[in-house]
């Protein structure tokens, strides 16, 4: 082969294979390691090395421990005292902080407890917060990555009880589900049931009657999250309209006091959606005993992310409708951890506060570490956190506090090392359709600030209906006349730019006319002149289909233009003909007068295409506004101006 013709195919084909994105097929794994004396068991995990991600944080693991009796760690080397004589299956879910890789895979172990040497086992510790119910997750969830949630439920009753636990997940706002659930671990012979429909506690005499039916529907309330609730059916029923999945676990013989968990193992989706400032959540329903309606409710809050950062912010308006958000409190969580070697007594958050928030409804729905607000106009002298509110920004403080570092010496659980803020506001009186976005820097002490992602808000497009009627004007048509009235079909009260259809039925009706003269020589050889005139009554019914780009200038002109199809669907043609005839050569002695009509209908579509440029003036977003539109049809004659009135809702 010719050697120009060699390096001429290299130069076209090598960018093709440049840009071709190698898959990352190699699997980091982590492997579970221990030591056995007796049911007493040190477990420590052998890791793979992490890669430092350039201007991050020092990477470092985190861990999840199962240990395969119920009982779970969240400590790197864990320690655990087996109850009872038994095999036992060890899982480690490793995941990766300020990490370039993928969190490493692991293997479950396999634990064989021959022997009862040690009576120092402990069972597993009461919920911290004594609402009996309590769900929490290893990480995060990143797309098409594996996540750990552990639901914890505990009897506070005085007597031994048969319940049932809910997990309600996937929700219904988002098109594609973002997880599978792949396995659900009990520990205490719990029993997964399959419910058709909504389940129920309503009869009392009959226990195994769970399933309700569609007459029981019952008038929802507002979801909150109390710690203890009664109306079991609503509460149900406004999970089951919020979530398209549900798992439902049966609980029997449950002792007072004892607390139980329950491990699920999710696959987030591909389709999961990639908004990475986005708050999902998943929600848990305990109902202690199968016999009545007293529930608990718990809801678990995650931000999707692209990796496993500590410090991160997320909101709850990713998707809002902007009808009905005038008066919503949109929510913001700011989460961070301390990753020193000692620990923060001041922690301060500078958080960007887009314009279209009013930073004089701020409130503060949640902290970790929890202390009161500041004084104002005092040196704190106690722990406290204290808001600044400046012109662009709200400064979160945190005082006198203390907050371990995650390599500090004797520092055990991780998540004594992490904190948040969270936070709601309302809109501003004057807000637009617009997405938002905002971020925080995260100062521990003295040290360089820590910047957050973005996390947004933004708007679904929801539908504006508007009705539409007006006037065409055909210059180039002889008396012409045309109505019409329509639809309009937009995104509602969009800002600036927008797409927007119509449905237009018009009636137009138009007259036309032409005459001429002939003569005609008689045998008698005496000569007529013929005047004949001929006039065209038309009366049409259009649709016209316009689909256009509309741009709005300000809250009261818009401007647009696109392209329309117009459909003739029905037409009526009256043709009247008046024929004259005279003596002779000129039109001096007329002889007679003649009429005919003849009526023609069409009702064969003929089809029109053109282009239009559009100018309102009123309120371009939503309500009334007064237009004029040019409209160049392909046909000539047809280019026409239309006047008209809208209305849209």
């Amino acid at each position: 082969m010719n050697q120009s013709l060699i390096v001429f195919f290299f130069i076209i084909t090598f960018p093709f294979y440049a840009q071709t994105k190698i898959k990352d097929t190699i699997t980091r794994r982590a492997t579970i390691t221990y030591n056995q004396n007796g049911n007493s068991v040190n477990f420590k995990p052998e890791t793979p090395p992490l890669i430092p991600i350039a201007g991050a944080p020092k990477p470092s693991y985190s861990y999840l421990w199962e240990l395969g009796d119920g009982h779970f760690s969240k400590e790197a080397e864990p320690k655990h005292t087996y109850k009872n004589k038994g095999t036992y299956t060890a899982r480690l879910t490793v995941t990766n902080n300020y990490d370039n890789g993928k969190p490493p895979a692991t293997r479950p172990k396999k634990v064989v407890v021959n022997d009862i040497s040690d009576t120092t086992f402990q069972d597993i510790a009461s919920i911290v917060n004594q609402d009996g119910l309590s769900i929490q997750k290893n990480c995060d969830p990143i797309p098409e990555q594996e996540m750990q949630v552990i639901v914890s439920y505990q009897n506070l009753e005085n007597y031994v009880t048969n319940g049932k636990l809910y997990l309600f997940y996937n929700e219904k706002e988002f098109k594609n589900n973002n997880f599978d659930l792949e396995e659900v671990r009990p520990y205490a012979n719990e029993r997964i049931v399959q419910e058709n429909n909504l389940v129920s506690v309503d009869d009392i005499n009959n226990s195994n009657r769970y399933v309700a039916s569609n007459e029981t529907l019952v008038f929802t309330k507002k979801y909150r999250e109390p710690s203890n609730e009664t109306d079991l059916d609503s509460t149900l029923i406004k999970a089951k309209n919020s979530y398209k999945n549900v798992s439902v676990l049966e609980i029997d013989d449950h002792n007072p006091g004892e607390t139980r968990n329950v491990f699920f193992s999710f696959k987030t989706t591909p389709e999961m959606i990639k908004d990475t400032s986005a708050t999902i959540t998943m929600r848990s329903i305990y109902v202690p005993n199968r016999s009545f309606k007293n529930h608990k409710i718990k809801n678990l809050e995650m931000e999707i992310v692209t990796s496993h950062d500590p410090n991160k912010m997320g909101s709850n308006g990713s998707f809002m409708n902007y009808r009905f958000v005038r008066y919503k409190r949109v929510k913001f969580k700011t989460r961070f951890q301390n990753n020193g070697e000692g620990p923060a007594r001041k922690i301060q958050l500078e958080t960007d506060i887009p314009d279209m928030f009013d930073k004089k409804t701020l409130k503060i729905e949640g902290m970790y570490p929890e202390c009161p607000i500041c004084p104002k106009g005092e040196t704190p002298t106690i722990s406290c956190l204290d808001t600044i509110v400046r012109n662009t920004q709200i400064f979160f403080v945190f005082r006198n506090i203390y907050l371990p570092g995650s390599n500090q010496k004797n520092v055990k659980e991780i998540d004594s090392t992490k904190g948040f803020v969270k936070y709601s506001m309302k809109f501003n009186e004057d807000f637009h359709k617009i997405k938002t976005k905002s971020r925080t820097a995260i100062i521990f002490d003295k040290n360089e600030p820590i910047i957050t992602n973005y996390a947004t808000t933004r708007f679904t497009p929801g539908i504006s209906i508007g009705a539409k009627a007006g006037y065409n004007i055909y210059s180039n048509l002889e008396n012409a006349k045309s109505y019409f009235v329509g639809a309009t079909i937009s995104p509602f009260k969009s800002y600036r730019y927008y797409v927007q259809a119509e449905f237009l039925n018009s009636f137009t009706s138009y007259d036309d006319a032409t005459t001429f003269t002939e003569k005609l020589n008689q045998d008698s050889g005496a000569v007529q002149l013929n005047r004949i005139t001929t006039s065209f009554e038309n009366k049409n019914i259009n649709w016209e289909i316009p689909v256009l780009f509309r741009y709005n200038i300000s809250t009261y002109f818009g401007v647009g233009a696109g392209a329309q199809i117009n459909i003739n669907v029905s037409e009526k043609q009256t043709q009247n003909i008046e024929t004259k005839v005279y003596e002779g050569n000129s039109e001096k002695l007329l002889l007679r007068t003649d009429y005919s009509t003849v009526t023609t209908t069409n009702s064969f579509p003929e089809l029109k295409s053109g282009l239009l440029f559009d100018f309102t003036a009123g309120f371009s977003r939503i309500g009334p506004s007064f237009g004029a539109r040019y409209v160049l049809n392909f046909d000539n004659n047809f280019n026409y101006y239309q006047l008209y009135a809208i209305w849209k809702f």
